[in-house]
């Protein structure tokens, strides 16, 4: 009888010390802060990085510094209960400083694109949110799921862009694009499309005109790492200008949902989808 009330107890103190949803947020990534949002948390926000820009009212946040060099001054000074992070942008050793300043972290650790729904989950469990989560998590899920199925078994001559060799350009000079390991690489075989720098060494390796143009990518896909991508590529498309691809405008100029993996994901594998169908 005594062992039982110690168990009954221990497990009403396990449970009045479990630690209340966080009620002051900093996000110190993009898509932390997208996800954060969309999770219906955004008044709980207290502050944001210098680059997060979505939702709109992320913009009207307070503003902590930049992903790689935020100000431990200004997190401090904004009293949060959890500061957001990933380990794909934030470095290590600001979550190993915050937590010896006594303040609560969460790193976001999904780095490839199946991975990012057990991710939200994580999160959405940190910040006591799990029902919204589940139901974000979900919806990346059956995106991913229905692509993958779409394309399941098809070949080039059923399904057009099916087979088709992509490359993913980052920036244009120095060329920096997609390679292996990534969530773009990911998207673009779910999405039936062969990338020509998956056998690179790095995520995102360097690459030489004369490795695009012995490789002879049929669809070029540029994202979106600056305000007018278009005018930045123009001398880069011009060099490639022997390229069928380039020939017949099979250049697609994408946004950027596949860099921030959050609730934008289904969009931009509609869009990569769309951009493999180009004639």
């Amino acid at each position: 009888m005594l062992n039982l009330l110690f168990l009954i107890g221990w497990s009403e103190a396990a449970l009045c010390s479990a630690a209340p949803p966080p009620k002051r947020i900093i996000s110190l990534a993009p898509a932390m802060t997208e996800i954060i949002f969309s999770l219906g948390l955004g008044q709980r926000v207290v502050g944001v990085t210098n680059v997060c820009d979505r939702p709109d009212e992320a913009r009207n946040k307070t503003k902590i510094g930049g992903m790689a060099n935020p100000s431990l001054e200004a997190i401090v000074s904004l009293k949060p209960d959890i500061v957001v992070m990933t380990s794909d942008g934030n470095p290590k050793a600001i979550a190993e400083r915050l937590r010896k300043l006594g303040i609560r972290t969460h790193v976001f650790t999904s780095r490839r694109l199946t991975e990012i729904p057990a991710g939200i989950r994580e999160l959405g469990q940190a910040l006591g949110a799990r029902p919204a989560a589940d139901r974000l998590a979900e919806n990346i899920e059956k995106s991913i799921r229905d692509v993958s199925m779409s394309h399941r078994g098809k070949s080039s001559s059923t399904n057009a862009g099916v087979g088709r060799k992509a490359i993913f350009v980052i920036w244009p000079s120095p060329l920096i694009v997609a390679g292996p390991g990534t969530i773009l690489d990911d998207a673009m075989k779910m999405s039936g499309l062969n990338n020509i720098a998956a056998d690179g060494k790095v995520a995102y390796p360097r690459f030489s005109l004369e490795a695009v143009i012995e490789r002879q990518p049929d669809l070029i896909l540029i994202g979106k790492g600056h305000a007018d991508m278009k005018a930045l590529s123009k001398e880069f498309l011009k060099k490639l200008g022997m390229l069928e691809a380039v020939r017949k405008g099979r250049i697609c100029f994408m946004d950027d949902a596949l860099y921030r993996p959050g609730p934008r994901i289904p969009a931009g594998m509609e869009e990569l989808g769309r951009c493999g169908r180009l004639p």
